[in-house]
C-alpha cells in the first residue's frame, strides 16, 4: 500500500470509531508496524488533520473533518447498495423514498468507472411477500424517537385484547415480516415492544420523556438476552 493511501486509510479507521483507537489496532488492520502508524499519525497531525490522542492511549478524529466521497472503494459501494436495497424491500414508505434519493445522490458523486457497481450490482436482496402492512405512519414514530416525544395509540394484542398505550419510543426493529416499536410503556411500567401492524390511531404527544434513550435501549437488549438464555436453559432441562 502506498503511503498516501495508508494515510487516507488511517483517517477512515478513525472516522469509523467514536472512541479512541489504539495504534496497535490500526497497525494490525493495515498490516504495518506500530512505529509506522505513529509516524503516519504524526504526519497527519502536522498537516492539520484534527487528530487528538497519544501513543498508548489511542487516537480520535475531531469533528468537522471529512474525506471526499469520491474515495469510496468498490467494496464500500457494494455495502452501501446492499443496505439500501434491503431498506427498499423491508423499510417503511418514507425510508424507501429516502433510499432511492440516497442512491441517486451517491451516483452523482461517483467517478464514471465506479457507477456500474452502484446501478448494476450483482448483490440482490430477495423480496418478502409476507410482510405485515403497517397500520400507523412509521416515519412519524422515527421522528418521535429522534425528538424523544411520547406517543399514544390503540393496541391490539394477539388474543384480540385492545388497550390504549402511551409509550416512550426508543427504537424500531425491522424484522423480515413486521416492524416492532421498542419502548417504555407507561401502562405496564416496563420496557416492551409493539408491532406496527397491531397499532392504530397514533398520536405524537407534545410531552417529551426525560429518560436516556441509549440507556433504555441497552436495558431492553439485555432484557431480551436474559429471556433468550432462560428459554434456552429451560428447553435444555425440560426435553
Amino acid at each position: 500500500m502506498r503511503r498516501a493511501d495508508r494515510l487516507l486509510q488511517i483517517i477512515q479507521i478513525l472516522r469509523r470509531h467514536r472512541k479512541p483507537v489504539a495504534g496497535s489496532v490500526i497497525a494490525r488492520e493495515l498490516e504495518v508496524s506500530l512505529r509506522t502508524i505513529y509516524r503516519d499519525i504524526e504526519t497527519l497531525m502536522t498537516d492539520g488533520v484534527p487528530i487528538t490522542g497519544e501513543a498508548g492511549v489511542g487516537y480520535v478524529l475531531g469533528d468537522g473533518y471529512d474525506l471526499p466521497p469520491l474515495m469510496f472503494k468498490a467494496d464500500e459501494i457494494e455495502a452501501i447498495i446492499l443496505g439500501l436495497q434491503w431498506i427498499k424491500r423491508r423499510g417503511d414508505d418514507a425510508l424507501i423514498t429516502a433510499a432511492d434519493d440516497a442512491i441517486a445522490k451517491v451516483g452523482t458523486i461517483l467517478p464514471k468507472e465506479l457507477r456500474p457497481i452502484l446501478y448494476d450490482s450483482g448483490l440482490v436482496v430477495p423480496p418478502n411477500f409476507a410482510i405485515e402492512k403497517d397500520n400507523i405512519d412509521v416515519s412519524s414514530v422515527r421522528r418521535a424517537i429522534r425528538t424523544q416525544n411520547k406517543i399514544n395509540f390503540d393496541y391490539a394484542r394477539e388474543d384480540g385484547t385492545k388497550t390504549n398505550r402511551t409509550i416512550w419510543p426508543i427504537a424500531i426493529s425491522y424484522f423480515e415480516k413486521q416492524r416492532l416499536i421498542i419502548a417504555f410503556c407507561e401502562l405496564r411500567q416496563d420496557l416492551r415492544s409493539f408491532r406496527t401492524d397491531r397499532a392504530n390511531n397514533l398520536v405524537i404527544l407534545p410531552e417529551k420523556y426525560r429518560g436516556n434513550r441509549q440507556r433504555l435501549l441497552k436495558e431492553f437488549i439485555e432484557k431480551m438476552r436474559c429471556e433468550f438464555l432462560n428459554q434456552t436453559f429451560n428447553a435444555g432441562t425440560n426435553p
